[in-house]
């Protein structure tokens, strides 16, 4: 468990990802308690300089030797090197919140996302799961809703940026998009087919019943953060051309009936949640407006005819804040709260 302190010594496993650098930026923004920051990635890394706080911090090689010291470290690192790295830090007195796949499912860590299950982090034994990042926007949403009326089903189909695979394909799609617009012939590299101009079905490997392991993820995560096995959810993963920002198509079925102005109401007083939902003027949640915004916007509610107590919602969030670093330091702030 982490210590009562007044300042924390803080790595991050990964820092000059995507996630990695956001995480540092959501550290600064919120004023963490850091005495400390540490920074790993791989050789080719090292030596890079990331700006924390009016200081510069030097990238360092991560090894098994560096954690002594540490009090908290947010890896993004992959799930190879959570795997190796985790139990070595949590060996050395150091709390993991791991943003890779790799830990999510183990009964023995859990899955957290503090607007919803904060009381799973006092069973943690030094390893905390940072969920996905669709499946984070998603329950932020879903919990209200949940408690209100009981949640039987969900259908969700997402509609996910290129950031969610990193810098390389970020630069596929801008670099597609600009030799397409100049009549030159691409190739694709990060994803199996052109993402620019296009929507790609496909998001992680496909698996032998014809789901994708993201799809299979939102359904394995989402019972196991609202604790409720009984809920039934599908899913329908697409990797969109956007850079940045997640949204979801969501069909929520209740056991109790709720109007469409029920919801608004029990969302416009959800933690983490902004109803943006004024469809007559134009407004719903767009991925280009939660850039750089710790919300998650919801819009479009309207009540699903078809079934008896259904409501369909649109849903949008910044992938890089709460889809990953913003969740996983607020995971460390509860830590600290609770120390």
């Amino acid at each position: 468990m982490l210590k009562k302190k007044d300042k924390y010594v803080v790595a991050i496993v990964g820092a000059t990802g995507a996630v990695g650098n956001e995480m540092a930026e959501v550290l600064e923004e919120r004023n963490f308690p850091v005495k400390k920051l540490r920074l790993f990635a791989s050789e080719r890394s090292e030596g890079k300089i990331i700006s924390f706080h009016d200081e510069s911090v030097t990238v360092e090689i991560l090894t098994e030797n560096v954690f002594k010291g540490i009090d908290i470290a947010l890896f993004s690192a992959g799930g190879e090197r959570s795997l190796h790295y985790a139990p070595i830090a949590t060996k050395e007195g150091c709390v993991v919140v791991d943003n890779s796949s790799a830990w999510r499912m183990d009964p023995k860590v859990p899955l957290v996302v503090p607007e919803v299950n904060t009381h799973d982090l006092k069973w943690h034994k030094g390893i905390i799961a940072n969920p996905n990042c669709s499946t984070i926007q998603m329950v932020v949403v879903l919990k209200p809703i949940h408690d209100a009326a009981k949640i039987k089903r969900v259908v969700v189909t997402t509609f996910q940026s290129v950031s969610g695979t990193g810098k390389k394909a970020m630069d596929e799609l801008l670099n597609q998009t600009s030799d397409l617009l100049n009549f030159k012939d691409i190739k694709p590299l990060v994803y199996p087919h052109q993402i620019a101009f296009n929507c790609i079905p496909h998001i992680d490997k496909f698996m032998d019943d014809g789901y994708t392991k993201e799809e299979i993820k939102m359904v394995n995560e989402t019972k196991k953060i609202m604790g409720d096995d009984s809920i039934r959810v599908t899913a329908t993963t697409v990797r969109v051309p956007v850079f940045r920002g997640h949204s979801e198509a969501i069909n929520i079925e209740t056991e109790k009936k709720l109007t469409a102005n029920a919801v608004r109401a029990l969302l416009s007083k959800a933690p983490g949640v902004l109803v943006y939902d004024e469809p007559e003027k134009n407004v719903y949640p767009l991925p280009t407006l939660t850039a750089g915004k710790d919300e998650v916007y919801v819009g479009r509610i309207r009540e699903d005819t078809t079934i008896e107590n259904g409501i369909n919602i649109w849903i949008a969030a910044d992938n890089l804040r709460k889809g990953a670093a913003l969740n996983a330091v607020q995971i460390a702030e509860k830590l600290i709260e609770m120390a």
